[in-house]
């Protein structure tokens, strides 16, 4: 049976908690309590348990900055995400930190905005603070942050996008095969006046690479010029989805499929396609992409490309560790790849 911590001896108020304090508390030396505080996975699960609850019982808050001061290591990890509220990169943040947190990481996160200006001051904002290594969505840079990325001297992992220059690590995909692939399917299921739609805006490569994959599908498959339609002038939400319905419809009167840039722009159009009577897919079939929870429950349900998201993040996670940790890496080049989920829409 392990001893239970033990109790700590009163403290006087002008007296903060010590190392050798919870080692005493834990019945364990300072050195394993020193390593299990900074990775967890370094020490037994008993005794990872007996420290943290001697941690919790002596109100011990270590000193990080003294530590890191000594380590020259910062015990922290910086991801740029393009938007806070879009539940796909939160997936794959989610991974990310739950990869790094058992090793002793916290992550800092920051949004683009699909700003590539805001990109490169968030990228030189958390270098300033020295992070053990960062994550970015896309492989797309301005020259000052890929500058800034390449000089940074701590491991980077390039996601979401695919390109044959990583700066470093890369877990991604090819949007614009995907983007073909959908084309592939609505061409053999009989449609032959496609539009591709989206909000293009100027940071959001991934929609570009979406739809030059489309273009060049719709060539190579059809023998004509691609249909596109922008709305780079508004956000990424249903709204605009119903923006886009209307451009296409009202630009390309004989369409008979739309490909929507992302699930949110195809939901908004599918919702109301339903209320104005439009039958999809009936008259109108209409694809998204990313396979947001949503799309499996809108009637009809959507036909969309999922992306495995929390594998991206765990991959990242995992190929940062063992940078940080001066482990090799084998692969630090993987390809997730993409699946076509075929649904009621199309």
């Amino acid at each position: 049976m392990n001893p239970t911590p033990r109790r700590p001896r009163r403290r006087s108020a002008t007296r903060s908690v010590t190392l050798a304090d919870v080692a005493t508390a834990a019945g364990v030396s300072p050195q394993t309590v020193s390593r299990a505080l900074r990775d967890r996975e370094a020490v037994a699960v008993e005794t990872y348990e007996r420290v943290e609850q001697a941690v919790a019982a002596t109100g011990y808050v270590p000193n990080l900055a003294a530590s890191n001061l000594a380590s020259n290591r910062s015990r922290a990890v910086a991801a740029i995400i393009p938007l806070m509220n879009a539940s796909v990169f939160a997936e794959t943040v989610h991974a990310f930190s739950e990869t790094l947190t058992p090793h002793g990481y916290q992550i800092f996160v920051g949004s683009t905005e699909y700003r590539p200006d805001q990109e490169e001051q968030l990228i030189r904002s958390f270098l300033g603070r020295r992070p053990d290594g960062l994550l970015v969505v896309g492989t797309e840079h301005t020259p000052g942050t890929r500058a800034l990325l390449t000089t940074a001297a701590i491991p980077v992992v390039e996601t979401w996008g695919w390109t044959d220059d990583p700066v470093d690590l890369l877990i991604g995909f090819s949007n614009a095969a995907a983007a073909a692939e959908l084309v592939r399917h609505l061409v053999d299921r009989g449609r032959r006046r496609l539009v591709y739609a989206g909000a293009l805006q100027s940071g959001d490569f991934r929609a570009a690479e979406r739809r030059d994959g489309f273009a060049a599908a719709v060539r190579e498959l059809l023998a004509v010029e691609p249909r596109i339609v922008a709305a780079d002038d508004l956000s990424v939400s249903m709204d605009t989805g119903v923006a886009l319905l209307d451009r296409a419809l009202a630009r390309y009167p004989d369409t008979d499929a739309v490909v929507f840039a992302s699930d949110v722009f195809a939901a908004g159009a599918l919702l109301a396609c339903t209320r104005r009577g439009i039958p999809v897919p009936e008259r109108l079939a209409i694809t998204g992409f990313g396979d947001f929870e949503v799309s499996a429950h809108l009637v009809p349900s959507l036909t969309t490309v999922a992306v495995p998201t929390q594998e991206i993040g765990t991959l990242a996670g995992t190929l940062l560790l063992d940078r940080m940790q001066r482990r090799p890496v084998a692969e630090p080049v993987r390809d997730v790849g993409f699946r076509l989920v075929q649904r009621e829409s199309s």
